[in-house]
């Protein structure tokens, strides 16, 4: 994908400035989020900072914007960084609570100097409650959301990686916060501090799981649900050759499609008691055994029955739907990520990452 500054300069959130300290976790992306969709984004970098390294992913979670070299724990950084912030609409930063302020950089400092700034903070537990100067990382706000005890074996929780509390939690929950607020402070003329905790933004997502449990419709074993590998037609299944496929046939007609995919006679078991899901799962299991994975992709490519093979990383960047859709895209020497979602009359424009001065930044943004 080859994307100049004129096509960025026509993107949905051009004009927007955004001063981003640097940080781990979901800040970076959600950087990259608005970024590819032209905010100018300015990051803040630390001298000798670990989290600038490249195997934490900076030439993919660093695209797109410029940084600039500024030592915050001295006075004159910290007047440089002030500088940046009168003149941008939003900040984002991701340290504890207390951090910022210590450098004088916290929001009463910030709003001083820009009323209109729009001040976005992550964390995982939030600015306040007994949990909020202590360290954690995605785990351990994803166990206190409820969230990590329905997911995994049903002899042990197992992390899904961070892709729900850090990113989905964190990330996509200040997105939606900062550009709130973005928004609100162009009538108003103020801005507003955002408060994005990974936790809470975690049992939002578990909304419709918190009313399946109240109403009798979720068990408190793992593997024993709906849609947590418990039935027989939601679930992985081991393939001849050790490859998996993933089978989602909820509704009765894909239910019945799959089942006669795979040689079995739907009518055979009720698709919908219980009492039928371990005799279900074994006979299904039995069946699937008997081919590989790919195999069973190819027989179910064109099939509503719900069955996708589970693909490896590399191979999903080969899958014929990716391509088709140009879902990834390679630079800097990596295959990244496409931006999403995609918008028909002002789409995205991933860029490489640079890098600039404090007076270049001011100079430009006038």
């Amino acid at each position: 994908m080859s994307v100049n500054e004129n096509d960025a300069a026509r993107g949905p959130l051009s004009g927007l400035r955004i001063v981003e300290i640097d940080a781990i976790g979901p800040v970076p992306l959600l950087g990259v989020l608005l970024a590819d969709f032209s905010a100018d984004i300015v990051r803040i970098v630390r001298p000798n900072s670990a989290w600038s390294d490249e195997e934490l992913g900076a030439a993919i979670l660093h695209r797109s914007r410029r940084n600039v070299k500024i030592d915050l724990k001295t006075k004159e950084g910290q007047v440089e960084a002030l500088d940046l912030i009168a003149k941008a609409d939003g900040l984002i930063e991701g340290s504890r609570p207390g951090v910022m302020e210590r450098l004088n950089l916290g929001p009463d400092e910030c709003l001083a100097r820009n009323p209109m700034l729009v001040y976005g903070r992550m964390t995982g537990w939030g600015q306040t409650g007994p949990r909020a100067l202590q360290a954690g990382h995605d785990i351990n706000y994803l166990a206190l959301s409820g969230a990590l005890g329905m997911i995994g074996l049903r002899e042990r929780p197992v992390p899904p990686l961070n892709l729900i509390t850090d990113y989905g939690g964190g990330s996509m929950f200040l997105a939606f916060g900062m550009m709130a607020a973005l928004f609100e402070a162009r009538a108003s003329g103020k801005g507003q501090v955002v408060d994005a905790a990974m936790v809470d933004g975690t049992v939002f997502l578990l909304s419709l799981y918190h009313f399946y449990a109240q109403s009798g419709q979720w068990s408190g074993q793992r593997e024993d649900n709906l849609l947590d590998g418990g039935a027989p037609y939601y679930r992985c299944y081991l393939c001849a050759d050790g490859g998996f496929i993933a089978v989602g046939a909820l509704e009765p007609q894909f239910y019945s499609l799959f089942m006669t995919g795979i040689g079995l006679d739907p009518s055979a078991f009720s698709q919908q008691d219980r009492a039928n899901w371990p005799a279900m799962q074994e006979a299904i299991a039995a069946k699937i055994l008997t081919r590989t994975r790919d195999e069973w992709a190819a027989l179910f490519q064109h099939s509503d029955a719900c069955v996708t093979p589970v693909l490896s990383l590399e191979e999903a960047r080969q899958d014929p739907h990716h391509v088709a859709r140009g879902t990834y895209f390679q630079a800097d020497d990596y295959w990244q990520a496409s931006p999403a979602p995609r918008l028909d009359r002002t789409p995205a424009h991933p860029r490489s990452r640079s890098t600039t001065t404090v007076s270049d930044v001011l100079a430009e943004w006038g």
